[in-house]
């Protein structure tokens, strides 16, 4: 069964209409999300923004781009996730050209311990980023709730059909 986003993302971990200036800045805020919650240890932020800078996350998916920010294992307590939907995009290294950048408006940082459920989390990332209507709808949603419903769909969607 693939790995349910809502059983990891605790609402103190969904940011909506962030303002942010740098991708360094987005995964703070969601790094101190995971931390303030006892999901990841204090060498987290800065363990992603390592491997940022080598192995980039952004997805190029067209009208709205994505990034998966994530790091080792180690700096991991327990399992989680953290959401940003950005007001506006903010410059993330593209996965396919490290040297190119790519405007994000959604990044889902992934705080996984097991190999396991890293390749789950991903499956079930591969599924949100394969459906633009789901995009276009967190980037719409106006609260927490809504956002919960939209990823229950896309979970729906993915059991059924």
């Amino acid at each position: 069964m693939p790995l349910d986003l809502l059983d990891l993302l605790d609402d103190r971990a969904l940011c909506l209409d962030v303002q942010a200036g740098s991708a360094a800045e987005v995964i703070a805020l969601l790094a101190s999300r995971l931390h303030a919650q006892g999901a990841v240890a204090g060498s987290y932020a800065e363990a992603v923004l390592a491997r940022e800078a080598v192995m980039p996350t952004g997805l190029p998916l067209g009208a709205i781009n994505v990034a998966v920010p994530h790091t080792d294992a180690h700096h991991v307590r327990r399992p989680a996730v953290a959401l940003a939907v950005l007001r506006q995009p903010v410059p993330f290294g593209n996965m396919e050209d490290p040297d190119d950048h790519l405007p994000v408006r959604i990044v889902l940082a992934l705080a996984l311990n097991d190999k396991h459920a890293q390749i789950e989390a991903l499956q079930t990332v591969a599924g949100l980023i394969q459906a633009p209507e789901i995009l276009q709808a967190l980037l719409a949603a106006p609260d927490i709730p809504t956002v919960r419903e939209v990823l229950r769909a896309l979970n729906k969607d993915r059991v059924h059909g």
